[in-house]
């Protein structure tokens, strides 16, 4: 039987999601999630393990971006729990951050892939834009409900999907740029870009990028002053 696709109009978010109450966006927040869990908008949903939605407080003051699950996070089910994510709480780490002071999420919800070479590992293929933009209510409902002060883009889709534009990030990482709801946006290098560096350069691209992320550290001192 062919299959029945859940309308799209089934699956967007609300409009005008809660803004003021907490309790309330938590709760429309978890019905974002599991509404996600059935999204075929694009044909990586069927495609994919699950979706892989974000993580963290609602309320958190600094949202970090990224560009779309990896092979451990579709098989987990959460964002950044791969190679990449391992350095980005590396960085976390050594900025004296906390996960806890971020919400972490992707612009793209679901993994896409092409079967290697050689062996069963699935290797990562840039989504065209048509996913990314068929993602992008996702992304603005998880915004809206999560309220943060100020948002890391990881990366070139990250940064185009927020910033509704494409974005040169080598030339503009490390510095803020404005949306278009007035929220500052960090452009950096997604940490996948770093484990692509020749290991001789590797620690002097750690380095940099730490240094962009630290542009970030008065939202997480400002989490942690309120504790």
């Amino acid at each position: 039987m062919p299959r029945v696709l859940t309308p799209i109009a089934e699956l967007r978010p609300r409009r005008e999601p809660p803004v003021n109450d907490l309790r309330q966006r938590e709760q429309a927040w978890i019905a974002q999630r599991a509404a996600a869990t059935h999204c075929r908008e694009c044909p990586l949903g069927a495609l994919a393990t699950q979706t892989v939605w974000g993580e963290g407080p609602i309320g958190a003051p600094l949202m970090l971006v990224g560009e779309q699950p990896g092979d451990q996070e579709d098989l987990q089910g959460r964002p950044f729990v791969g190679p990449a994510g391992r350095l980005m709480d590396r960085a976390l780490k050594e900025l004296g951050w906390d996960r806890s002071i971020a919400y972490v999420t992707n612009a793209v919800k679901h993994f896409k892939f092409v079967p290697a070479p050689r062996g069963k590992r699935r290797m990562h293929k840039t989504p065209a834009q048509r996913e990314a933009d068929a993602c992008e209510h996702w992304l603005e409902s998880e915004i809206a409900l999560v309220q943060p002060q100020a948002i890391v883009a990881l990366g070139a889709t990250a940064a185009r999907q927020l910033l509704k534009r494409a974005i040169p990030v080598l030339r503009e990482r490390g510095h803020w740029l404005d949306r278009p709801d007035g929220r500052k946006v960090l452009i950096t290098l997604h940490p996948s870009a770093l484990l692509r560096v020749d290991p001789a350069e590797r620690d002097a691209a750690f380095s940099a990028w730490l240094r962009d992320l630290a542009l970030a550290s008065h939202y997480a001192r400002a989490h942690a002053a309120r504790q």
